[in-house]
């Protein structure tokens, strides 16, 4: 998503401990080659930071992977981080804040936090890509939900193939071509 939006959009990146050792164990990306891909980078613990304050603006926050730890701390208002003290911003400014989250299968306790987040006005999107447009490449699925996720926080997009398009072919990095542009509030 930092590949799509860099140099198109301001982001403010902010990774917990368990998120900079999970990018290390899953990606061949370093963790400091995902933070210079932001326009911004806060530390988890760094509550001075502008995205603490309901007076610093911004549009949409997106949690991607969202814990269940996290998803917790936001259904609670536990604003213990930066994370879940954003978030707890984002939602009380009614601003957007889409959840992405990483677990399966869930239990019950899973399905009410995220019962609770949509109550207070939340997105929950799990990572479950299309499939209509025969994804030949983990990119293609990495897209779509990417794109998905980039629809819901009013980014205008067309790094994936929808529903009813004639195929083309898609890039995972803007082009002259590739629309990517502040949507409609």
């Amino acid at each position: 998503m930092l590949d799509v939006l860099n140099g198109h959009v301001e982001t403010h990146l902010i990774i917990s401990e368990q998120g900079r050792e999970i990018i290390e164990y899953e990606t061949d990306t370093p963790v400091d080659q995902v933070i210079k891909k932001a326009t911004f980078y806060h530390d988890d613990g760094d509550f001075m930071a502008p995205v603490a304050s309901g007076s610093y603006r911004w549009d949409s926050m997106v949690i991607v992977p969202c814990t269940m730890k996290t998803l917790s701390s936001i259904a609670t208002g536990f604003a213990d981080t930066l994370i879940s003290r954003a978030a707890d911003v984002t939602l009380k400014e009614s601003r957007r804040l889409i959840i992405v989250p990483r677990e399966m299968p869930l239990n019950l306790v899973h399905l009410e936090n995220m019962v609770k987040v949509k109550q207070a006005g939340a997105v929950v999107m799990p990572a479950c890509p299309g499939f209509y447009n025969r994804p030949q490449t983990i990119d293609d699925l990495v897209d779509n939900v990417v794109g998905r996720i980039l629809d819901q926080a009013g980014i205008d997009n067309d790094i994936f193939q929808r529903w009813g398009e004639p195929e083309k072919k898609k890039s995972t990095l803007p082009t002259s071509s590739t629309k990517l542009r502040k949507g409609k509030q």
